[in-house]
């Protein structure tokens, strides 16, 4: 079964002082490349008196899903050096914020480098690690009168709903380990009588 490797949970660390300048690291899991600018953007309104809020995030297995952003540090002082970190340990579906405080001395571009890294490293460190199975999302969309059909195929394979939205119709979002995607597909059309709309997303 295809896995990926990604970070546990969402977290935030502080590493000691450098040369006065305060590093605050921020991790968290992220799917889609909107999840990821969400993240980052919330942290710069979260943290909008800082001097800095640097950033990197992978996504999936595609090693082009990546973007990093130096936030007016010097170019390849603070994003790079927080990619390597996530890279380093073969993770995805993550981003990293790192946040800083200029403390009145500066630390060039060699310090810059170590302290983006370390921060980066030590939240990462600190979130732990798990592995998972490589998933695709589906949208779903359905009649009422389908709804115990589908949640009991669903609990078959062992699925919930990531999201559900009820108006005309019942749309829903599923994850299926991308090797039980056409299986999962075709027991819900047979479950509904091929009355049920399904589409990648």
């Amino acid at each position: 079964m295809p896995t990926i490797r990604t970070v546990a949970g969402t977290l935030r660390h502080e590493i000691p002082r450098i040369k006065g300048s305060r590093f605050l690291a921020s991790v968290a899991r992220v799917r889609t490349p909107e999840a990821a600018a969400v993240f980052v953007e919330e942290l710069r309104k979260e943290f909008r008196d800082a001097t800095h809020n640097c950033f990197a995030w992978r996504l999936g297995s595609d090693e082009n899903a990546f973007r990093a952003g130096d936030d007016g540090e010097p170019s390849g002082t603070a994003g790079r050096p927080i990619l390597q970190q996530i890279d380093g340990r073969r993770l995805t579906d993550v981003a990293v914020v790192v946040t800083r405080y200029f403390g009145g001395t500066k630390l060039g571009t060699g310090g810059l480098v170590r302290a983006y890294g370390e921060a980066a490293a030590a939240v990462l460190e600190l979130a732990g690690t798990v592995e998972e199975a490589v998933t695709r999302s589906l949208r779903l969309r359905y009649g009422y009168e389908l709804t115990g059909a589908v949640r009991g195929t669903l609990a078959s394979f062992g699925v919930e709903p990531s999201k559900a939205d009820f108006g005309a119709a019942v749309e829903a979002v599923i994850a299926v380990p991308v090797e039980s995607v056409e299986e999962v597909e075709n027991a819900l059309r047979d479950a509904t009588h091929g009355r049920i709309s399904i589409s990648v997303e």
